[in-house]
């Protein structure tokens, strides 16, 4: 009988799969990452979930709906600088646009900063004569001979990847169209991505580099994705193969191959989905995430149940202007490692143990210190318990290599193994200040939702750096990643820049540019679900005098009312207004891009019906390093606790995949729906 639902989250060090029955029931499987080939560790996660269950992998397979995967490929390829030799056609005359960027540098008093290194070397960029004017007319005809030499020089170079950005293009794509038409049939293999295909908007650089970093990581990702595919309908699977990507929304995986760069943020996009769909459960409308797992800790902010989206993400670099969730990217996690800095004193991180080899207590070779050999050296771990018991930890290796440390700075190991875990607490809530106090949101009126394998261990004290009241972990942390990706929709994304001789377009104009964005939506929708959709609209807008926009819900306009270019400027003051405490009602009010989102709800299982329980007992103490003296504190059980169930700390609660740590002064109780709910002391 078919009903699972299956969730796939790669992280840097474990591969978490979540599956969810027909009833609601949710069961938790974790396999060790595989980076060399992300889909080897997927099918040995899903192994470990069919083995959890009972049943044979092909079994379980043929009872699954749908597998939704979230995955690091294009991340890696990028951070990694492993994708795709990418070579650029562009308008004759801006073949520099990609390397001259915007004209900023990152630190710009470092007068001996070196300028980035282009993702297409100047020798990769070839110029094509032709020219559209900013309305979609052409100033020069597309020149077939410097066509036909590109193209040759393509064929002669073996080209994998290939990008074409043309000026204006935005408005009229005819001339790169004809284009990839040419370096299609001369070259049948090879990945051909146009910008006016990727990112149909205003700003050069920004759409000619996402137009090449799609086709740097396309065939990356295509080529793992055709073989995780493989794989699983090796293994028995007869369902579609949907991925997360960075928008938050998931699509067939043959979407997720053609718009490769949306899946940049694919892996942390599933934790904000789990978020927002916590916060419609009933944990609270806002929420900061604190997802911290083995390689990094990944922030964002829900506010009002609605999850922060932006655009123009860096992601290893390199500009990607693809609407995504707002999610901020650290370099620490539980494998982060603790070292000398400069001048002798002690950091943590970036860089990180990864999966291999892994943390010395891991036993697979790894000899640096880091995060998690600090906890089991502290005692906040079990290294019998670690997931569920299946991998002992190495206490002596751990010790051993904290002790290194501590010896280069003169510190007791306790001591050494207590500035680790207290200086990446102060990292990551300084991570919490940039996705909140940077933004203009206190984060003390919202809860801190800490899931991620090691989070449950840092929650409270980062909740306490940041002045927090509520921390709350799930029983299902180590995998909410994965589970998250089940609770949210099919989404597909449309832009149009819609500049113009005047600030709004006439209300005809207006329903003209939005109903045509609707109708190719709901077109491609229809290709992938059969269902009803739902049609969320929103503008991009600015003062005349700004050189930036903002993004303008527009759920609440009246598409067949009078004034429509009224009510857009009244939506914009609005949100001015709400976003920075004023508005200039005389500006004038600039539309600058028409976006689009069709969505197509998935349909949900409903939760599993909790049983109601006796208070569990404690299963024993354990001795811990915790505000600077050791004291015996008492370790429950996370999965035995009954509704309501209320635990003071100092305490341990701990799971098969995740420990919570509670501090003197927190107060923790057992919420029915299936969290733990702090109240931070």
């Amino acid at each position: 009988m078919a009903g699972y639902r299956i969730g796939i989250d790669v992280g840097g060090t474990f591969t978490d799969v979540v599956g969810i029955a027909a009833d609601g029931t949710q069961t938790l499987a974790k396999a060790a990452s595989t980076p060399e080939d992300q889909s080897l560790g997927v099918v040995q996660g899903l192994r470990n979930l069919a083995a959890a269950l009972g049943l044979e992998l092909g079994a379980l397979l043929a009872q699954t709906d749908r597998i939704v995967h979230g995955t690091t490929v294009a991340t890696n390829a990028l951070l990694e600088r492993k994708g795709a030799k990418v070579w650029l056609l562009t308008t004759e005359g801006h073949r520099d646009v990609i390397e001259m960027r915007e004209g900023l540098k990152p630190e710009r008093y470092d007068l001996r900063l070196p300028p980035p290194e282009p993702l297409v070397p100047r020798h990769r960029r070839l110029p094509i004569r032709e020219r559209l004017r900013a309305d979609g007319s052409v100033a020069i005809p597309l020149d077939r001979a410097s066509v036909e030499a590109a193209v040759a020089r393509l064929k002669a170079e073996g080209a994998e990847a290939v990008a074409i950005a043309f000026l204006h293009a935005w408005a009229a794509p005819k001339h790169e169209h004809e284009v990839a038409a040419a370096i299609a049939a001369a070259l049948p293999g090879a990945t051909v991505t146009c910008s006016a295909d990727v990112l149909p908007q205003i700003k050069e650089f920004e759409r000619f580099s996402t137009t090449a970093v799609n086709a740097y990581v396309g065939p990356v990702v295509s080529r793992y994705l055709a073989r995780l595919a493989g794989r699983l309908e090796e293994a028995g699977y007869p369902g579609p193969l949907f991925v997360i990507l960075s928008h938050g929304g998931v699509a067939p995986v043959e979407e997720a191959a053609r718009l490769a760069v949306g899946t940049a943020l694919s892996g942390p996009a599933g934790g904000v989905a789990a978020a927002v769909a916590l916060a419609q459960q009933g944990m609270g409308a806002d929420l900061v995430t604190f997802d911290m797992g083995g390689t990094s800790t990944d922030i964002a902010l829900v506010v009002g149940g609605e999850a922060a989206l932006g655009r123009g993400r860096t992601v290893g670099g390199e500009r990607i202007a693809l609407e995504s969730l707002d999610i901020v990217t650290l370099g620490a996690g539980g494998g982060s490692i603790a070292h000398l800095g400069p001048g002798g004193t002690l950091q943590v991180g970036p860089q990180s143990a990864g999966a291999v080899p892994g943390p010395a207590c891991y036993g697979n070779g790894g000899t640096e210190p880091t995060v998690t050999d600090a906890n089991l050296v502290l005692g906040t771990l079990d290294p019998g318990a670690f997931l569920g018991g299946a991998r002992r930890l190495d206490r002596a290796a751990a010790e051993a290599a904290v002790g290194r440390l501590a010896g280069q700075l003169g510190l007791g190991l306790l001591d050494c193994a207590a500035g680790i875990h207290a200086l990446v607490n102060a990292r990551m809530a300084d991570g919490v200040r940039v996705a909140t106090v940077r933004r203009g949101v206190d984060p003390r009126d919202s809860a801190l939702l800490a899931f991620g394998g090691a989070a449950g261990l840092h929650a409270t004290a980062v909740a306490r750096e940041l002045g927090l009241r509520r921390a709350t972990v799930p029983l299902f942390a180590a995998g909410l990643s994965a589970w998250g990706m089940l609770h949210t929709d099919l989404r597909y994304e449309l832009a149009q820049s819609a500049v113009g001789a005047t600030g709004i377009p006439e209300d005809a104009a207006l329903r003209t540019l939005f109903d045509a964005l609707e109708r190719d939506g709901r077109a491609r929708m229809a290709g992938w679900y059969a269902g009803e959709v739902a049609i969320r609209r929103s503008a991009d807008m600015r003062y005349g005098e700004q050189v930036f926009e903002i993004a303008v819900p527009l759920d609440g306009i009246d598409w067949a009312g009078p004034d429509l270019a009224g009510q857009l400027r009244a939506a914009f003051h609005a949100r001015h207004r709400a976003l920075f405490t004023y508005d200039l009602p005389e500006e004038e009010v600039v539309l600058v891009n028409a976006r689009i989102a069709v969505i197509g709800r998935l349909p949900g299982h409903p939760p599993a019906a909790r049983t109601e329980a006796a208070p569990a007992a404690p299963l024993g103490t354990r001795p811990v390093r915790l505000e600077g003296a050791s004291a015996e504190l008492p370790v429950w059980r996370f999965e035995s606790l009954a509704p309501d169930q209320r635990i003071a700390g100092p305490a341990i609660v701990e799971s098969a995949t995740t420990t919570v740590l509670l501090r003197p002064g927190d107060a923790a109780r057992m919420d029915g729906r299936g969290w733990l709910d702090i109240a931070v002391g």
